[in-house]
Formats: C-alpha cells, sequence, structure tokens
C-alpha cells in the first residue's frame, strides 16, 4: 500500500473536484486533510482573523489520534504532546481514588493507538502547517458567511464580502451556532444545558507540590467536577471546571470570569484545585450547549460536519475526537462513492448512529459525575471503586467502545 504522502502525488493530477469547507477549527482542518489525502482540491475559510488560544487542553483519545497517524500527522502531534499515565476519577472534595487505571503504553496495546492530552492551539497548529505544506494557500481567514444561496441543485455561499462562494462539496464545520445549519435546516438554537465550564492553565513549577499529577483526572462531586491534566512537555496544568446553574445570562457563550467567582464554585473543594484557580492569570467561562441528535445531515451538495450536526457536552471527552472521526469517514464514503449523493448518505448512515451514542454517554455522565444523594453517590463512586480494585480491566472495558472504534479499518473494509 503506498503511503499517504505518495498517494497524494498520485491524486495530485487528478483533482478534479472542489470542497468548500466552513469553520477552521480541529474538524474543518482534519476534514481538509482527509479529502485532500483522498483526491480533493479543498479551501478553508474561517470567521476568526488569526487561530488563537482560547480553549486551552485537548484530550486526543486513540479513536482519534489512528486517524491522525493515518493522515501521517501523529509524529508532529505527540512532539508537542503528553501522554498520561493513568486514567482516575477521585473525589473532588477529599481526594479520594474511586478508581485509577494505566493509560500511557497500556492504552495504546488496548486500544490500537495512543492517549494524548495537548493545548487545543497546538493541535489546531499541527493541522494548519499541514495543510499549508500539502496545499498552501488553502486556509483563508478573517471571512464570514453570512447567507446560504439554495437553487433547484446546489447550496452556495455568500461572505461578508458579498462573495459568492460555490464548490463541487459545501462542508459547515462552523460550531455549534452553525449559520449554516440553521439557514438550511431552520430546526431553532442550540440548548443551554445548564452547566457552565471554568477553563484555565498554571505553570506546573507554580504549583510546587500542589500540582496534580500527569493522569487524566476527573473530580467528582455534587453539582460540579473537575478535570485536570498536562499540557506541552508537562510544563501546563489544565484545569476545567463544570458547574452546574441556572443563572447564565450573558448573550455570549463564553466570558471572562473573576477569580473571585471561580473560588466560590469551588469552595469547600481539594486544595489542589483550590491552589490551580487561585494561580491561574485567568478564569475563562464557558456556558456548555448541545443539540438533539439529527436523523439528517446533508442537503443536495452540502453537509454537516462535528459540533454543527452533534454538539455534545464535554463529559467523555468525544466533541474534538467526533469532529475527527467523522474527517475520515467523509473523505473516504466520497472516495468509495462517485457519485456525491450516495457518498453523502454513506456519511450519514455510519455517523449518525455512533455520534447520537456519545451524545447520549456525555449526557448521562452528568449524573454520574454530579451525584449528589448519599445512594447516587455510592452506586456512581463507591460500586466502581470496588470493583476497579477487585478487576481493573472491567474499567478499561467501560471506554472500549469510545476508545476501540476504529473508523479507518470500518472504512477501509465498507
Amino acid at each position: 500500500m503506498p503511503s499517504l504522502s505518495r498517494s497524494i502525488e498520485l491524486m495530485r493530477n487528478s483533482q478534479t473536484q472542489n470542497a468548500l469547507i466552513v469553520g477552521g477549527g480541529i474538524g474543518g482542518l482534519t476534514t481538509a486533510l482527509a479529502l485532500q489525502a483522498h483526491g480533493w482540491r479543498v479551501r478553508v475559510i474561517e470567521q476568526a482573523p488569526e487561530l488563537s488560544e482560547v480553549g486551552a487542553g485537548i484530550q486526543i483519545s486513540p479513536n482519534a489520534s489512528r486517524v491522525l497517524r493515518a493522515l501521517d500527522l501523529l509524529e508532529p502531534l505527540m512532539d508537542v504532546s503528553v501522554t498520561p499515565t493513568r486514567i482516575e476519577m477521585v473525589n473532588g472534595i477529599d481526594g479520594a481514588t474511586v478508581f485509577s487505571v494505566p493509560a500511557g503504553s497500556a492504552a495504546s496495546v488496548r486500544w490500537g493507538a495512543p492517549y494524548l492530552h495537548c493545548h487545543r492551539a497546538d493541535l489546531v497548529g499541527v493541522l494548519a502547517q499541514a495543510l499549508d505544506a500539502r496545499q498552501p494557500g488553502a486556509l483563508e481567514l478573517g471571512v464570514t458567511i453570512e447567507k446560504v444561496i439554495e437553487s433547484d441543485e446546489k447550496i452556495a455561499l455568500q461572505t461578508d464580502q458579498n462573495r459568492h462562494e460555490h464548490a463541487d462539496l459545501i462542508i459547515a464545520a462552523d460550531g455549534v451556532r452553525s449559520t449554516i445549519r440553521s439557514q438550511v435546516f431552520g430546526d431553532g438554537s442550540p440548548r443551554f444545558t445548564g452547566n457552565v465550564a471554568w477553563r484555565c492553565t498554571v505553570p506546573t513549577t507554580t504549583l510546587g507540590k500542589h500540582a496534580p499529577p500527569a493522569t487524566a483526572r476527573a473530580w467528582v462531586g455534587p453539582g460540579r467536577h473537575a478535570v485536570t491534566y498536562r499540557l506541552r512537555g508537562g510544563d501546563l496544568v489544565n484545569f476545567v471546571g463544570v458547574v452546574e446553574t441556572d443563572a447564565w445570562t450573558d448573550e455570549r457563550w463564553s466570558a471572562k470570569g473573576t477569580l473571585a467567582q471561580a473560588l466560590e464554585d469551588f469552595s469547600g473543594w481539594h486544595t489542589t484545585l483550590q491552589h490551580i484557580i487561585e494561580n491561574a492569570d485567568a478564569h475563562y467561562r464557558w456556558a456548555l450547549f448541545d443539540r438533539e441528535p439529527l436523523n439528517r445531515w446533508s442537503l443536495k451538495n452540502m453537509t454537516l460536519l462535528g459540533d454543527s450536526c452533534h454538539a455534545m457536552l464535554p463529559f467523555v471527552a468525544q466533541g474534538a475526537a467526533m469532529a475527527i472521526e467523522d474527517a475520515w469517514v467523509l473523505a473516504r464514503s466520497l472516495r468509495q462513492q462517485r457519485d456525491l449523493g450516495i457518498g453523502l448518505r454513506s456519511y450519514e448512515q455510519l455517523r449518525i448512529p455512533r455520534t447520537s451514542d456519545i451524545q447520549r454517554r456525555a449526557s448521562a455522565n452528568t449524573g454520574r459525575f454530579h451525584a449528589r444523594s448519599s445512594i447516587q453517590q455510592w452506586w456512581y463512586w463507591q460500586v466502581p471503586g470496588v470493583a476497579a480494585k477487585l478487576m481493573p480491566s472491567l474499567v478499561h472495558r467501560q471506554f472500549d467502545a469510545i476508545y476501540g472504534h476504529d473508523v479507518v479499518d470500518e472504512m477501509r473494509n465498507h
């Protein structure tokens, strides 16, 4: 089988179809690379004037890293990533361990690809650099889509610069507040889930003895939870703290909060978390939105991808991973089907059940992470803790359906 770079070279002379991808985030850039590797000429337009660092850390689970490996991106990604030593759940108040199982090499052996933590900006940088190397000038920043133009056979787009954008295929990877989705399907606005996430990073050396370990650690407690892990070679600690609230009134979906607010939300919690919050330079609050699963993502020459079609709570850390999976399946579906409509239907048939299942798992974890009653806490925390001590493989098995899912092999055999 020829290498990816050789396949790209062989296809370059026969590229006749053009794809326009709206959204220069993880999903959009991965889609551009996957389509380009499968014979398409691609363009990505992004409304932001620059690719920024907002959002901090991201978990790249094995189901996503195997796609990046297939795109020859794993080596540069690992250069800017941290491999967590363990996957853990602890009590957020007293730090007592619920379960702790090996990750690292054990994750690669069990699920066939590495489990990584990286800064979101570093992943976007790896993707953007690869796209520029493989198709220079494919990414254009500072362009906003204002209107969808629908004709009898095709969909086109109008930008804020009054340009009309046409392509054989248009992919809306423009997030939970997708302009294209709202205009094409008219199914309303995303739904506030009643959860707000605090996000911040702190230099590991600043925390000293209070730095959390280099693990994927969830701190659970009544009505809230936190996640900590390392970034950038272990030099940064990433913190995400999710709090249930009905008090979000800001029209923006993210805003800068205050130290006092963050400390109040995690008052009485473990000193490790208190020190992270106290030493962060900035405290950002993100309202968490999701949507009901769709039974259709495509119309004519347009389809949805990533958060635009399956926005979910981050409680299984799979939002970006699902977009990365989408990218590979879309590219392979179109490669295997000469007819665009058939290819898009194949993409939907493969992805809608998978992403809907992950959306449901993420929502269900609200009760598990935020258990309030003593009975719930016993069931969600004590029972798994005992089971993990008696048979650690039971904990690994919980993740098999997510981390062990292999879209690369699935599409090879599809």
